[in-house]
């Protein structure tokens, strides 16, 4: 039997991840014999799971998943540039019994983007929410140059600190702008349960484009609400088998062919 290596995901909350279904799905194509698991793991026990998880021989990696992208940062020796500068991590990998960190949720959206022929270049974008989802992709986003980027959140704080962090690379909006927004993303929590308030409609106009960074084998309310005023409406999903892609080269040095897996994934929630 071939080696096995040992991976998983962790965040909490944690049984809705499809994660252990896309990698082994993509194990399976490229013969790769592994054993990838959810495990809930709370913020006090982050290290000591982490600590015990490496310790066996055959890990060879983790995904990270809220609420741990940014405390998990504190027990990684090698932080990739860009997972520093966002203070993110999503993709832990060992080598030599050294752990990397890095983030491969921009990179997963901009490439699902790319798939849907959405362009973001000089694109008006409004980003609903503030936290730690937009923080993993507002870097690539900006390196794609739009036109403009709005930030709304219920407080101001965090808006604050994403306008000071990336003052140098654009100046991000934090009042709704008067003209039609082209891309709107949801990256709030609240697109997934359902308490958000969704903007005026006046803000966009016929060819607006709604894409929910959450995901869900059924519609998000975020995604509900935006297909009753537009025909362009778009989860998680792709942004998740795109990202997840990205951790399996990095762990195994193949890229597998998402798209198998992304209709599995459609014909699931049909």
């Amino acid at each position: 039997m071939s080696k096995l290596f040992k991976l998983g995901v962790i965040g909490s909350p944690i049984d809705h991840s499809l994660s252990p279904f896309i990698h082994s799905r993509f194990a399976r194509q490229e013969n790769i014999n592994i054993d990838y698991r959810a495990y809930k793991v709370e913020d006090e026990e982050l290290q000591d799971f982490i600590k015990e998880f490496f310790s066996s021989k055959e890990a060879r990696g983790l995904n990270v998943t809220l609420p741990h992208k940014q405390s998990v940062t504190k027990f990684i020796k090698d932080i990739s540039r860009e997972a520093k500068f966002i203070d993110a991590v999503n993709t832990i990998s060992k080598d030599n019994n050294i752990l990397h960190g890095s983030s491969s949720d921009g990179d997963g959206l901009i490439n699902d983007l790319k798939s849907k022929d959405i362009s973001i270049e000089n694109k008006k974008i409004l980003i609903i929410g503030a936290g730690s989802a937009v923080r993993s992709i507002l870097f690539k986003l900006i390196k794609a140059k739009p036109d403009s980027i709005t930030i709304i959140n219920r407080t101001s704080d965090k808006v604050k600190k994403l306008q000071s962090k990336y003052l140098s690379m654009m100046s991000i909006s934090v009042g709704l702008d008067a003209d039609k927004y082209d891309l709107v993303i949801n990256g709030s929590s609240a697109g997934l349960t359902g308490s958000f308030i969704p903007p005026d409609e006046n803000l966009f106009h016929s060819q607006t484009i709604f894409y929910d960074l959450n995901y869900s084998l059924v519609s998000t309310p975020f995604c509900s609400w935006a297909e009753t005023i537009s025909n362009q409406t778009f989860d998680g999903m792709g942004m998740l088998v795109s990202q997840a892609a990205i951790s399996f080269a990095e762990w195994f040095g193949v890229t597998p062919d998402i798209k198998k897996i992304t209709d599995e994934l459609i014909e699931l929630r049909n």
